[in-house]
């Protein structure tokens, strides 16, 4: 009998076990997420869970969490040169991958033709979670790091219509391709803008809203994630690419509070990613996986050699990527979470083969984590595609700003351009309340003095009253004009080294 007690008891320990696995999992080289499938499997000896409603609603919750997160995190500034190239990915990409290795699968599993390209499209987009996961670890040059979050992030929608839209064609065999088509138009678009609307909605609320507590923004934040995710998806648009789009445009906005909210997503983003793949560890049974051992390895090598590889070939072939970093995208285009997620649909829809695609689809999923995550950044080096090992490292000065205090600290970049560029200090018309208290130079922070020239590329906190917030971000981002920096004391003024 599973009391209050036990199950809280379990759950402590599921989230202990994946926070050592994490721990592990980056000592070994390997993704992180092969250790928190295999705790669940573990726990499958002990725990009889085949609940796969419950698996699939809590993997969207928490793909919700992981897609938003990432999508933060992402800089529009690099991603802006790739998108094409991303978009290309996660749409001809996926298609071409799904059909090469869905006509494989139909012929090594003995199935009908649509039910192998079912499989195709379940495994054909690379997962957000892993690819997040994994880049951030990993030295790959920022080009192609950021191509393949961009993809990740944005290629899921066309993995679900295609899965969606191939369980309809399979259980009602008439059913009207070109509606399909037109649907899967109205899914990009409307999640597209709807995305791009409520992202600029989220800034204002986050911006003009004053809460209380400092602590509730990261709340505010999450529950506009998932209205995001639910208000795409109840008007038939994806639900993904909103959230994606909408944490895209939250995440490279001058918002406040941003490190609160930032350290609160992340925490949170491991935390459901770590109780996320547990629970599908539960799901699967490892007797079963033995059955369909040599198909599904031979299916693994199969997309991983040439599936992947044709689909990014023909995505990329007028775009300007050389054969080394086409070679490099295909092989870190990683199966993670998304592929299993959407195993578990033709087991909910009652497909007959239903659970022999969920078991052939979670081997693949760990041979892609155990031998492609593994190894990205040793064939990077050995392509010359290795990035700066200071790559990524970001300084900065940690503060938790109070809802009710009369003043609040934020963060201004200095972009090339503005008024405020070579700019001191003291040449700087503040206006009442209002200290520059720290600039971060490179991976070296200032202690900030009159004297101190602002340069293109620092990142200046400040202090000031909230009266002023919208005036002080209008300083630094007016463009450049006679006259910016002010005549006071510009005698004498030094150059900082």
């Amino acid at each position: 009998m599973w009391t209050t007690d036990t199950i809280l008891f379990l759950l402590g320990v599921l989230l202990l076990a994946g926070v050592v696995s994490a721990k592990f999992s980056n000592r070994f080289n390997l993704p992180s997420l092969v250790l928190f499938i295999a705790v669940g499997m573990i726990m499958n000896r002990f725990i009889y869970f085949d609940n796969t409603k419950l698996a699939q609603l809590f993997g969207i919750l928490a793909l919700i969490v992981i897609l938003f997160e990432g999508g933060m995190q992402t800089s529009w500034k690099q991603m802006r040169p790739v998108v094409g190239a991303a978009v290309s990915l996660a749409t001809i990409g996926v298609v071409v991958t799904a059909l090469v290795f869905g006509l494989c699968a139909a012929y090594i599993l003995d199935i009908s033709w649509k039910e192998g390209l079912l499989i195709g499209a379940i495994v054909g987009s690379t997962d957000a979670a892993a690819v997040f996961a994994v880049m951030g670890s990993q030295r790959v040059k920022r080009k192609l790091s950021s191509t393949l979050e961009a993809e990740s992030g944005t290629n899921d929608p066309m993995a679900v219509f295609l899965t969606v839209s191939l369980i309809e064609w399979i259980q009602v065999p008439d059913a009207n391709l070109f509606s399909m088509f037109l649907s899967f138009l109205w899914e990009m678009g409307f999640g597209l803008v709807f995305g791009l609307g409520v992202g600029w909605l989220a800034i204002q609320i986050v911006n003009r809203i004053h809460l209380d507590t400092s602590g509730l923004y990261p709340v505010l934040s999450i529950g506009l994630a998932f209205v995001t995710y639910s208000g795409a998806a109840m008007l038939h648009g994806s639900g993904f690419l909103a959230v994606y789009v909408m944490a895209l445009v939250l995440g490279n906005a001058d918002l406040q509070y941003r490190f609160t909210i930032s350290r609160f997503n992340e925490g949170f983003a491991w935390m459901m990613q770590i109780l996320m793949f547990i629970l599908l560890g539960l799901l699967v049974f490892p007797g079963e996986l033995v059955e369909v051992m040599w198909q599904a390895i031979l299916l693994s090598l199969i997309l991983m050699l040439i599936a992947r590889p044709l689909g990014v070939a023909v995505s990329l072939l007028f775009g300007r990527f050389s054969l080394r970093e086409q070679t490099l995208i295909a092989w870190a285009g990683l199966k993670g979470a998304v592929p299993i997620v959407l195993a578990t649909y033709p087991m909910i829809a009652g497909l007959e083969q239903g659970q022999l695609f969920f078991n052939v689809i979670f081997f693949i999923v760990l041979t892609s984590a155990l031998v492609q995550g593994a190894t990205i950044s040793p064939l990077a080096r050995r392509l010359g595609l290795a990035g700066d090992p200071s790559a990524g490292i970001s300084q900065g000065l940690e503060l938790v700003s109070v809802g009710k205090a009369n003043l609040d600290m934020v963060k201004k970049s200095i972009e090339p351009g503005t008024c405020v560029e070579n700019c001191t200090l003291q040449q700087l018309e503040l206006p009442e309340d209002t200290l520059i208290t720290a600039i971060v130079r490179g991976e070296e922070m200032l202690a900030p003095r009159g004297h101190t020239r602002l340069q293109a590329g620092d990142v200046a906190y400040v202090l000031v009253a909230k009266k002023n917030l919208d005036t002080v971000r209008s300083m630094f981002t007016e463009p450049a004009r006679e006259g910016c920096c002010s005549d006071r004391n510009r005698e004498g003024d030094a150059e900082v080294p």
